[in-house]
């Protein structure tokens, strides 16, 4: 069977899983021409199989020969006209790279918000895993969560806070710009984006491991965080969002303070702006992307998820190179938000029409093809679009 991508609006309907595999030996293949670095040994991803944290998981095993548990709720195929996600494919052939050089990979799939996940990670690390990590990555991203302890759902809203905000959105389907209207959060999506997307859930894990025995003399752990440029800054930095993540910055001094008996700590790491999954459908934001990616290319700066991470893991987390800011938050998003950068973008973004947005006042181009290598399309050194529906059903994470 042949695939093509499909998608409507800003969201996949398809996905390669060839392309998938060969876009995961490419983010290997550019963490080992970076070479050898001294990191973690045991790794937990939350949000393992995409975007940043496929990219974590990626850098911490091929770079500094990390073992790894990845946690993250994926969809598998079902026939020819449901193949799965593209992260349920990242997980089995990361797997399949990690183990060929005798690593440690194991897959769980399902709800990281889960006390039943906890239990099980828990448990596999306890019996199979040495029994102990030195390093959580928190890089999960969802609609919706479940409090365990309650049975509470809460649903996210990437909504700004007490004003509509009006702006230039990309659809990349019918590649066009158009106008989006985006209303005010109420209390109870600021509430349910911060039960979301906050920390609550972060001390939670981080709880349960510690009273497991889990963590090893020196645990590290990192949630990621983003800020961006004032024309963002409705959605995250002073929207729902920015609420959640404040709340976060407050978790991660609470779990510093319960690390401290194993010389541990909690961190925020304020990320770059890059392509993936959540960022393509926030609103406004692809307008900035594409004016940001033709800057930073100019730069020489421009860094896709697994660039982003590498740089941060080896650089920062361990290396000497860590940038903090005045509250103790890793900042690696400095080059993005250098005044030179935003003061470029900010004149590409006024110059933006409808006529010259996918021409070469920008990078459109670029973004659309990180798009749509995030579903295995358009990867570079793939060039098979032919699958087995039989072997897929096959495959197992």
């Amino acid at each position: 069977m042949k695939v093509e991508m499909k998608f409507k609006g800003n969201v996949s309907r398809a996905v390669n899983p060839n392309g998938c595999k060969q876009e995961v030996q490419n983010q290997i293949n550019y963490v080992k021409k970076q070479g050898n670095y001294k990191g973690a040994n045991k790794a937990l991803i939350l949000g393992a199989s995409s975007s940043y944290g496929l990219a974590s998981r990626i850098t911490a095993a091929f770079g500094s020969h990390a073992d790894t548990i990845g946690v993250s709720f994926e969809r598998a195929p079902r026939d020819e006209n449901m193949l799965g996600t593209a992260g349920w494919y990242n997980n089995i052939y990361f797997k399949e790279f990690a183990e060929k050089e005798g690593l440690i990979a194991k897959n769980f799939i399902g709800d990281a918000y889960s006390l039943e996940m906890k239990e099980q990670v828990i448990s596999y690390i306890k019996e199979s895993f040495g029994g102990k990590i030195d390093l959580l990555v928190y890089s999960l991203a969802a609609p919706k969560r479940t409090d365990y302890k309650t049975g509470i759902t809460y649903n996210s809203a990437l909504k700004p806070i007490g004003e509509t905000v009006v702006g230039e959105n990309i659809n990349l389907e019918t590649e066009e710009l158009f106008t989006q209207v985006v209303e005010p959060a109420t209390e109870d999506e600021i509430e349910g984006t911060v039960k979301v997307m906050g920390g609550e859930d972060w001390e939670w894990w981080i709880e349960l491991l510690k009273e497991a025995d889990c963590l090893e003399e020196g645990f590290k752990t990192v949630l990621y965080s983003y800020i961006g440029p004032e024309a963002t800054h409705a959605f995250y930095h002073d929207g729902s969002l920015g609420i959640a993540k404040t709340q976060a910055e407050e978790s991660a001094n609470r779990i510093t303070n319960e690390l401290k008996e194993l010389n541990g700590k909690g961190l925020i790491c304020v990320s770059k702006a890059v392509t993936t999954k959540a960022s393509v459908v926030i609103p406004i934001l692809p307008t900035y992307l594409i004016c940001l990616y033709k800057v930073m290319l100019a730069e020489g700066t421009h860094e896709t998820p697994i660039m982003h991470k590498d740089r941060v893991f080896r650089d920062m987390l361990y290396g000497n190179e860590a940038n903090y800011d005045e509250k103790g938050r890793l900042r690696p998003d400095s080059w993005e938000l250098s005044e030179e950068v935003q003061a470029k973008v900010s004149q590409l973004m006024a110059k933006l029409t409808s006529d010259n947005f996918k021409t070469d006042l920008t990078a459109y181009n670029l973004f659309r093809k990180e798009f749509f290598n995030l579903n295995g399309f358009e990867v570079d050194g793939n060039n098979n679009d032919e699958v087995d529906i039989a072997e897929l059903l096959k495959m197992q994470p």
